[in-house]
């Protein structure tokens, strides 16, 4: 029954999309460097890996956005100074990531990964979303040592003030499924999950294109990373 519904929707859901596409402002990456720090002692260094939030789509600058205020978050919580890289690109899904943006990432103890909405417009299956996400995390430890990793939750797109019905519904179920087999990956010792809680993306906390968030959502969803990660 869900299938067939799919496919009777599909022409109105691909036709709202191309509406959206048409209509949404297309707002820049994050401006400035790419790499920061919060002053402090025994610094810890930040990796952030990702999509659009990562590369700072909705904020001024990458200290506006989520790395800079994820940084910012740990070091209040921890008392001490965060060195942060923010490695994003938007548009990026998971292979991609992978494939071009890993290359570039420097000597980290924490590890953020930010993804899904990209995987979820594209119509990757939970499986597959599952599986890109474990060579990812595998490639990581390879690359930069026994280094914990902290999956940020999928955002739930059903909360997405831009997306017209039906096409917030099924997007919302989707990504719902990714975040589900994202969480699986906690069985994987040193990897953990934290699902982003809907009030983050209420309508005031939103850039202008009603997609991303704004420096605010970027600060509460940051603040709600760095007590995931100080409670590991």
């Amino acid at each position: 029954m869900r299938v067939l519904t799919a496919v009777l929707l599909a022409p109105v859901l691909f036709a709202q999309a191309l509406h959206v596409r048409r209509v949404t402002p297309k707002l820049p990456g994050a401006s400035g460097p790419v790499t920061g720090s919060v002053p402090g002692g025994d610094p810890l260094r930040l990796l952030v890996l990702g999509e659009s939030t990562v590369d700072g789509v909705g904020a001024a600058s990458h200290e506006e956005a989520l790395t800079g205020q994820l940084a910012l978050a740990l070091a209040e919580r921890t008392g001490r100074g965060v060195r942060w890289q923010a490695v994003g690109r938007t548009g990026a899904n998971a292979r991609v990531v992978l494939a071009e943006l890993l290359p570039a990432a420097e000597p980290a103890d924490l590890v953020v990964i930010a993804l899904g909405v990209n995987d979820t417009i594209e119509l990757h299956s939970a499986g597959r979303y599952r599986r890109d996400l474990l060579r990812l995390v595998v490639a990581v430890r390879r690359e930069l040592g026994p280094v914990p990793v902290l999956l940020a939750g999928v955002p739930p797109m059903d909360r997405f003030p831009v997306l017209p019905q039906p096409l917030r519904a099924v997007l919302g179920a989707r990504s719902a499924a990714l975040d589900e087999a994202a969480a699986r990956l906690t069985r994987v010792p040193g990897v953990g999950h934290a699902p982003m809680p809907s009030e983050i993306l209420s309508g005031d906390l939103f850039a202008e294109d009603g997609f991303h968030p704004g420096p605010t959502g970027y600060r509460d969803w940051a603040t709600q990373l760095a007590q995931t990660a100080t409670a590991r």
